[in-house]
């Protein structure tokens, strides 16, 4: 079966599993401090879309679109399960994301990622994303790798 994505609520018991899955990976490359995960209920929030991917029934991964201002977006919480990994779900989630971004009006896309990243670093410079110094509020660290892309008008 082929998987589709959606965007869903984040406050089903399955995503907060995801998620979960999501963080313990992450704290298994990155110290506590310097991981800015939003929790479930902040995905929850208005400013925030949530795509989620399934095969059949099963979540397979997600991926969210966060607004911090009219012109400015950061992708967040992109996560694809171990088993489906390699099979260009994270690529359409991100192509999702940039383009409601796109017809949103948004002309910049940014995220951070950690160091020990490389296969979604890969994703991401797939995607037209190019490196650069700290996005938002994060802070310059050696755990933490910044991307950013521009849109053009829809």
């Amino acid at each position: 079966m082929p998987v589709t994505l959606a965007i869903e609520s984040p406050l089903q018991d399955e995503v907060r599993t995801l998620i979960a899955e999501l963080n313990t990976v992450l704290l298994e490359l990155s110290p506590p401090e310097v991981c800015y995960h939003l929790t479930v209920e902040e995905m929850a929030e208005p400013t925030v879309t949530v795509w989620i991917a399934r095969d059949g029934d099963v979540i397979v991964g997600c991926g969210a679109l966060k607004r911090h201002c009219e012109t400015t977006g950061e992708v967040k919480r992109m996560f694809t399960r171990p088993e489906w990994q390699g099979q260009g779900v994270g690529r359409r989630i991100l192509g999702e994301i940039i383009a409601t971004a796109q017809r949103e009006g948004i002309t910049t896309l940014v995220l951070e990622t950690g160091d020990r990243h490389p296969a979604a670093w890969a994703v991401y410079e797939k995607a037209g994303f190019s490196r650069c110094g700290p996005v938002l509020d994060y802070p310059d660290s050696p755990y933490s790798v910044f991307y950013q892309k521009q849109l053009s008008a829809a």
